[in-house]
């Protein structure tokens, strides 16, 4: 675990020695561009445990989490829900609508960063852009904290604060855009008919 949080650090490290700041435009521009993406990522919770896994995007609302051993857990976003899938278990996922995530906002068809309310803090670091987005109608699903790399503009990380204050960070590795994901993918009845769930 001590390998992999050294690992998460060196992907937040490894960045330019100085770098201009993303603007809000480069960034609304950036995510209605993105339609559909994959890569590996590495999750940080709020108890400090570590997981790792493969993500699958494709907008609008559909994401996918398929984490490794030993966790093995999955998270499917689609059809305007979220199932939490528990691997060592045969009960049905635990689901929530998608609009309770902030994760909603960098999902839907198209993301309005100039809506009233909606940007609640836009700065760089001289290395990295930061961006907090938060729904202004559904403030108690908490934010979402958005970090650019510039030349290319290149999505590296996220970070949801929950409503209690909790914050779970995902840092990606390498993204390959414009793949083709097909709908079984993000489809929770098919996946609750593959388990005999359903």
């Amino acid at each position: 675990m001590r390998h992999l949080f050294a690992a998460a650090l060196l992907a937040v490290t490894a960045l330019p020695a100085w770098a201009q700041e993303v603007s809000i435009s480069e960034i609304s521009r950036y995510l209605n561009g993105l339609r559909s993406a994959q890569a590996e990522f590495t999750q940080i919770n709020g108890d400090g445990s570590i997981s790792t896994g493969d993500l699958s995007i494709r907008r609008p609302n559909r994401v996918r989490f398929d984490y490794d051993a030993p966790n093995r857990g999955l998270v499917i976003a689609g059809g305007g829900q979220v199932a939490v899938f528990d691997p060592v278990s045969n009960t049905a996922p635990e689901q929530y609508p998608l609009s309770r995530t902030p994760l909603s906002l960098i999902l839907a068809e198209n993301v309005n960063l100039g809506r009233s309310g909606m940007v609640v803090r836009h700065g760089g670091d001289g290395t990295s852009t930061s961006i907090t987005l938060r729904d202004p109608d559904t403030p108690q699903a908490g934010t979402i904290q958005l970090v650019f790399t510039p030349n290319p503009t290149t999505l590296r990380q996220w970070v949801i604060t929950d409503d209690a204050g909790s914050q779970t960070t995902v840092i990606l590795g390498d993204m390959q855009t414009g793949v083709g994901l097909g709908n079984t993918l993000f489809s929770i009845p098919q996946e609750l008919a593959r388990r005999g769930l359903n």
